[in-house]
């Protein structure tokens, strides 16, 4: 089993596979806003799509308290390339700076 949790403590959202920690997106939070610095998958869980898993829960997390996302990661970066239904997470006046 997969569940993701926020570790206010912190500041990261971590991903936890069959009650091993197996990742964390790091984060800061601004004004209206959550900025994504790092994503990390230990070796031992590649492969089983637990990034996305990270990134998808954590997007959602943030379209539902309403806030901004700005993609430092470049993984959280790519996910919401591919993904444009999370383009509008990203402040349209910063998207270029995030190549989105």
């Amino acid at each position: 089993m997969t569940t993701v949790v926020d570790n206010v403590q912190l500041h990261r959202y971590e991903v936890v596979h069959d009650g091993a920690l197996a990742g964390y997106a790091q984060y800061e939070r601004g004004e209206g806003t959550i900025t994504f610095t790092h994503t990390v998958i230990d070796d031992a869980f590649g492969g089983k799509g637990l990034a996305s898993t990270l990134v998808k829960h954590v997007l959602n997390d943030a379209r539902d308290a309403g806030i901004a996302v700005l993609p430092a990661c470049p993984f959280v970066r790519g996910y919401i390339g591919k993904h444009p239904e999370y383009l509008g997470l990203v402040l349209e006046d910063r998207r270029a700076e995030f190549d989105l």
